[in-house]
């Protein structure tokens, strides 16, 4: 039997006709937190105890030190996410600045000035003074309604001046979502000690979590922040109730994509030589989908950036994030942490 090769030719056209119009393409989106270690100014606060802040503490040359460590965060800030997304993430959640004037100092810093950032930030009542604040690009990010949801931590009968959690709800493009930046209490006086205070305020984030789910079963709610746990304490797997799989994750339970780079030895500081890993981005389970269905932003990936050139290559803390101070000491660095990242996916209309 001998074929017709004009019309085989003509079937292999159509073949590759149709694969390559059935092929869907993607918008990817970028959302990222950082801890910012210490982004103070140089001016005295009299109504802040911003004098223990290690800026205060730098003898001279705080405006050049102030100036190089803006430049260095918004150097990083705009690396983050290039392996998928030629633009700096949509949304970034920073913690350990001073108050709105050094965040709109950071995004008048070049490269962030060549993107349209605002702001979303409220004084804290910590008592070093630091805040939260969610930068997000007026792009691709529309809030709807902001808050700062007071801790309301109390202990042995005394309130505890803590950092707000910032909570804010827009459209990420087309789609809503809510987003929750945290900044837990430290393990001053022990872990063990101090984590009944984390317990806490995650009991605070899951009220809100439940809050937002009642008024909505299917709300996108993304939690960030440097949690000062690691993802494996108490305060996610018996509080938040975080999930390490997606595959079996039920309905309006969260999925924690950094405990299983936690388990497989990532971290995001170290301290007296151990690693942790305090830094993460939690998702609600409307993030995640089984049946591939990205008509909405879902979950793609998360990451730890954490370059060589962020990284100390020798001495005793070899490994750890290049970090900015050292007592009274400005080191050149970055961050005592590294940011973390993750992508979401959604099929372009």
């Amino acid at each position: 039997m001998r074929l017709n090769t004009n019309k085989i030719t003509i079937l292999l056209i159509l073949i590759f006709y149709q694969n390559c119009h059935s092929q869907k393409s993607y918008i990817v989106q970028t959302i990222a937190f950082y801890n910012l270690e210490n982004l103070f100014d140089t001016i005295d606060n009299p109504n802040k105890m911003d004098e223990l802040s290690p800026m205060m503490e730098i003898k001279s040359n705080r405006t050049f030190i102030y100036k190089d460590k803006l430049s260095k965060l918004s150097n990083i800030l705009c690396e983050i996410g290039k392996e998928q997304n030629n633009l700096p993430p949509s949304l970034i959640g920073i913690v350990e600045v001073e108050n709105r004037a050094v965040v709109e100092d950071l995004i008048a810093t070049p490269p962030l000035s060549n993107y349209n950032y605002g702001i979303v930030h409220y004084e804290s009542p910590d008592k070093r003074g630091i805040d939260t604040a969610l930068l997000y690009n007026k792009d691709t990010y529309k809030p709807l309604y902001n808050e700062a949801i007071p801790a309301n931590l109390y202990k042995e009968g005394y309130k505890v001046y803590t950092r707000d959690i910032l909570w804010s709800t827009g459209y990420l493009l087309n789609d809503k979502i809510h987003v929750l930046v945290n900044h837990w209490p430290s393990r001053r006086g022990g872990a063990k000690k101090s984590s009944i205070l984390r317990e806490r305020v995650a009991k605070r984030v899951k009220d809100y979590v439940e809050k937002i789910q009642i008024e909505d079963s299917k709300a996108k709610i993304i939690i960030m922040g440097d949690f000062n746990d690691s993802p494996t304490d108490r305060s996610f797997k018996k509080v938040l109730n975080t999930k390490i799989s997606k595959k079996k994750l039920k309905e309006q339970e969260l999925y924690n994509p950094f405990e299983k780079m936690f388990k497989d030895g990532f971290n995001t500081l170290v301290y007296r030589g151990d690693l942790f890993l305090f830094d993460q981005i939690i998702f609600s389970e409307s993030f995640i989908t089984h049946k591939k269905d990205y008509s909405s932003f879902r979950f793609y990936k998360a990451g730890i950036y954490n370059p060589t050139y962020m990284t100390l290559q020798t001495g005793k803390y070899k490994g750890s994030p290049k970090r900015s101070f050292s007592g009274g000491t400005y080191l050149g660095g970055y961050s005592d942490h590294y940011p973390v990242y993750s992508y979401l996916l959604k099929e372009n209309e």
